[in-house]
């Protein structure tokens, strides 16, 4: 069914716009807590499961790889097959990778799990897009700058709940409580969120979803493993070889096939297109932060810029930017409103160079990070309401979940990049205390200068992001019938 006035219809709202909203920020911050759910235990997680390190990493890894697959391919299915039901299709994803998990007692079960859980990224993009079909526009703004932040704010918050249990029970309790928050999510979302109609023609395209898949795949392989690899190893570079031929022939099928998976013509539109290069260094921005501010508060005080402070004491430091994000979600909404999604991002980006640019600076002591972290919380709040609302203006009604999957596929590769770098970069100019390899002073400084560089290209992306134009704005719906 297109978009028109018939089928917007039957998008009857059986509760009021904030319950809607509540329902997808819930489900939004569940399956943005998948990021950081195993992050305080990766140092024992070797021990726990009895396996190489460079074996458990993939703990980590899968997520990532599995979330910026299915992100694209899930918002696609969304429009075509309803994005409430795909919605509903992940959150049982989710639930049935923390029952795996929690289940387990070995690697390989637990590596399956939480390829499970990566699938449920896909819920911020389709909720953003059911927003986009059923709130008024002058509640839009707000509402989507509120589901964006969940993104960041999941995992900020996330981390020092993590940490307690993680110092306090047994590590299966960790899945055992992203299957609640996966019930409560399917619940509430099944309770409040009406039955979506505006559904575009087409059937699934089958040979798009396996060739992205298999880019995807190769690229995030030598981006989160290359340093384990070595970069100019076999499997490093026949890893980022194979990714660049798949994506090379997928974007070519694109181009020439009806019902593509991702219209290619629509996603290389100025206003999409550099929105979606400015989410890799904000994605980076976010995640590299995640990295090396955990490490350098953890590091002994004897190392001479370490604050030695326990895993719950550091994620308690980190903890703030995720509450600005959410504090700030409704600022955000009417200052879009007010001066467009544009100078928000390019506010949001410029915010991110000065957080680094202040800690390269300032780092030697605790509230040096906090405040930091409260800069970034800023940033990343502006960035992540803007980016959702430009492309939104630049693409058709019927192809809002691809599209906005397709940009939080961007922010994926962007926060698997940081998660390469940075880490490489602190192993690599790392020196030996006590018998352990600690990443010396020097190391987070390149780290710093890495993330100012890719905040910078960032803000330079968003300065020549094209004015949302009439044509544009009246792409929104007129009222949330």
């Amino acid at each position: 069914m297109n978009d028109s006035t018939g089928s917007r219809s039957g998008l009857t709202r059986r509760m009021p716009g904030w319950a809607i909203v509540a329902a997808f920020a819930f489900a939004g911050l569940s399956s943005a807590f998948m990021f950081t759910l195993v992050v305080p235990l990766q140092a024992e997680l070797p021990e726990l499961l009895g396996a190489p390190r460079e074996d458990t990493s993939w703990v980590v890894t899968i997520t990532l790889l599995v979330a910026a697959i299915a992100t694209p391919i899930s918002g696609r299915l969304g429009d075509m097959y309803g994005k409430r039901r795909v919605i509903f299709a992940l959150l049982i994803a989710l639930m049935l990778g923390s029952l795996v998990a929690a289940m387990s007692q070995s690697i390989v079960g637990v590596i399956v799990g939480r390829g499970l859980q990566g699938l449920t990224t896909g819920v911020i993009p389709l909720g953003i897009a059911i927003m986009r079909d059923v709130l008024r526009p002058a509640r839009l703004g707000t509402a989507v700058a509120f589901m964006s932040a969940t993104m960041g704010v999941g995992g900020a918050i996330g981390m020092p709940v993590a940490a307690f249990i993680a110092e306090r029970f047994d590590w299966h309790m960790l899945f055992w409580l992203s299957l609640s928050l996966g019930v409560i999510g399917f619940i509430a979302v099944w309770l409040v969120v009406p039955t979506d109609t505006l559904l575009s023609h087409g059937r699934l395209d089958v040979p798009g979803v396996i060739g992205l898949a298999a880019g995807l795949t190769g690229l995030l392989l030598f981006v989160s493993r290359g340093a384990d690899w070595g970069w100019s190893s076999p499997a490093a570079i026949g890893s980022v070889a194979g990714g660049v031929v798949a994506l090379g022939l997928w974007g070519w099928y694109q181009l020439r096939t009806t019902d593509p998976l991702v219209d290619l013509r629509v996603a290389s539109r100025p206003a999409v297109l550099l929105t979606n290069l400015a989410a890799i260094g904000m994605g980076f921005a976010l995640f590299g932060s995640n990295v090396s501010f955990p490490q350098l508060l953890e590091l002994p005080a004897s190392t001479g810029h370490g604050f030695g402070l326990t895993m719950m004491e550091a994620a308690l430091v980190i903890m703030p930017s995720g509450l600005i994000m959410m504090f700030l979600s409704p600022l955000s909404g009417r200052l879009e409103r007010l001066f467009g999604p544009r100078p928000l991002l390019t506010i949001g980006t410029a915010a991110i160079v000065v957080a680094y640019v202040f800690v390269l600076i300032f780092s030697t002591e605790v509230w040096h990070i906090v405040v930091v972290n409260c800069i970034i919380g800023v940033g990343i709040a502006f960035s992540f309401a803007a980016m959702p609302m430009i492309i939104m203006q630049a693409v058709p009604a019927n192809e809002t979940g691809v599209s906005n999957g397709l940009n939080a596929l961007f922010r994926s590769v962007g926060t698997s990049s940081a998660s390469a770098v940075m880490g490489g970069v602190l192993a690599a100019m790392s020196v030996q205390v006590d018998g352990h390899a600690v990443p010396t002073a020097a190391a987070f400084a390149v780290c710093f200068w890495i993330a100012i560089a890719a905040a910078i290209i960032a803000m330079v992306l968003a300065f020549f992001i094209p004015r949302s134009t009439p044509e544009g704005r009246a792409s929104l719906p007129p009222s949330g019938r």
